[in-house]
């Protein structure tokens, strides 16, 4: 249930609604909206596993149009909800534009293939960033990481983010970083590495290589990476605005950063903020990632 502080002041949200607080000297109006949006919940485990199977295809699709797929590289993985030690993911070599939902390829914490469509091959590294993190986090539901032009642009300057912007400050103490680039990830112990250095947050910046996002839901992992790809790019122009000079640039006080977090960084706002792109994807592609 959403609590009074999200997404925005004097916003209540209480079973399903959305109202105005009550009348005061500042706000003498009271009001109430239609009812508010929320995950669907589900009895039956099969349904919820197709729902959600479908929300990663449609989760590729909109990667795949925000530009984030670059040869074979970047994956998305979702835990399954009736054998949570096993998570679905994409086939290797499969354009993010053409995923359907038939193409996942559900696998365990080993990499043996369980199910899946025609191509069952998976990325090795896919396996080993993401069963660490998997195992290290059970609030994940969904993880995405791949080498967006912005995120490893910023990733290549090996230096945390700032919080310059409001939309910056859903990742305030909320961002980690990791300046320990291996190589591409092909051993179990650089994927623990990584997940360490993620720790509880919901995103990270890996140095020269790009950003990871992680969630209780697809949606809001697909909108943390696109969130922090874009900030990525308005940190790159900024310092391009400035001659690199990133003494010059104003950061949020960390008071600001705090009471704006409560709004913009909590898992319903960044479920929230995903409902368009996933509208969006639906309608111009017909849903057809739901084959």
């Amino acid at each position: 249930m959403l609590n009074q502080h999200t997404f925005a002041q004097n916003i209540h949200f209480t079973q399903g609604h959305a109202t105005r607080a009550g009348p005061t000297e500042q706000q003498p109006a009271h009001y109430e909206f239609s009812t508010f949006p929320q995950p669907p919940k589900f009895e039956n485990k099969l349904e919820e596993r197709e729902y959600l199977k479908g929300r990663l295809a449609a989760a590729f699709r909109i990667f795949g149009k925000q530009g984030f797929d670059e040869g074979v590289s970047g994956h998305i993985t979702l835990r399954d909800p009736i054998e949570p030690t096993t998570m679905w993911v994409n086939p290797f070599g499969v354009s993010f534009n053409k995923i359907r939902r038939s193409d996942l390829v559900r696998i365990d914490h080993t990499g043996n293939v369980l199910e899946g469509g025609q191509v069952k091959l998976v990325n090795r590294a896919a396996i080993m960033i993401h069963v660490a993190i998997h195992e290290a986090r059970p609030d994940v539901i969904c993880a995405a990481h791949t080498h967006s032009l912005y995120g490893r642009s910023y990733a290549s300057l090996g230096v945390p983010l700032p919080i310059t912007t409001q939309d910056a400050c859903a990742f305030y103490n909320d961002l980690a970083f990791y300046n320990d680039f291996e190589g591409i990830v092909l051993e179990e112990s650089e994927g623990l590495h990584l997940a360490q250095a993620l720790g509880d947050k919901k995103a990270m910046i890996l140095q020269n290589h790009g950003l990871l996002a992680a969630a209780g839901t697809v949606e809001a992992t697909v909108f943390w990476y696109i969130s922090l790809d874009r900030l990525c790019h308005t940190q790159l122009l900024a310092l391009a605005a400035v001659g690199g000079d990133a003494s010059r640039i104003v950061k949020v006080s960390e008071k600001a950063a705090a009471n704006s977090y409560l709004s913009l960084g909590q898992p319903m706002s960044g479920w929230f903020s995903a409902k368009p792109l996933f509208d969006k994807i639906a309608e111009d592609t017909n849903e057809a990632y739901l084959a």
